[in-house]
């Protein structure tokens, strides 16, 4: 599978803004498309090659990695207790290679904060329901500051 097909894939969800970084995908739940700085925080990326860390091993040619923000119940049902450990490069220890193929499994640095990461996943099948999750979720987590704003 290539990540255009996820990326096409997520592009169609309602409210979706997309920003790009070295090659790297970040989505937004941005309804009204003007979230300030501060709250740009996406829900999901698709990162292309080691700009950030290097423990997933994606420079090597046709890797990348899906990261996907969930709540915390949905990430305790499939991964367990978050990974607190790190080491001397602040990567979490979770006992995963973060360089599996078409493996779940938490975040190499977010995990904490219920990031999830596949890299090169086969199949967009077992990938629905999770990119289905984390965007409800950010959707969730706009419009609750949204009702706040106007109290």
């Amino acid at each position: 599978m290539r990540f255009e097909e996820v990326d096409r894939t997520i592009r169609t969800y309602d409210g979706v803004r997309v920003l790009e970084a070295q090659d790297d995908l970040f989505y937004l739940y941005d309804p009204a498309g003007d979230l300030p700085p501060e709250r740009q925080q996406p829900f999901a990326t698709i990162v292309t090659g080691d700009h950030y860390e290097n423990v997933s091993n994606l420079d090597r040619p046709g890797a990348w990695r899906l990261n996907l923000g969930l709540t915390k119940a949905t990430y305790g049902e499939l991964l367990g207790p978050v990974p607190t450990g790190r080491d001397a490069d602040w990567v979490l220890d979770s006992g995963h290679d973060y360089a599996a193929r078409d493996v779940l499994m938490p975040h190499p640095f977010y995990a904490s904060q219920y990031w999830v990461a596949i890299v090169e996943p086969t199949g967009l099948d077992q990938l629905l329901p999770l990119i289905d999750e984390a965007y409800r979720f950010a959707a969730r987590k706009y419009a609750n500051h949204e009702a706040r704003q106007t109290r």
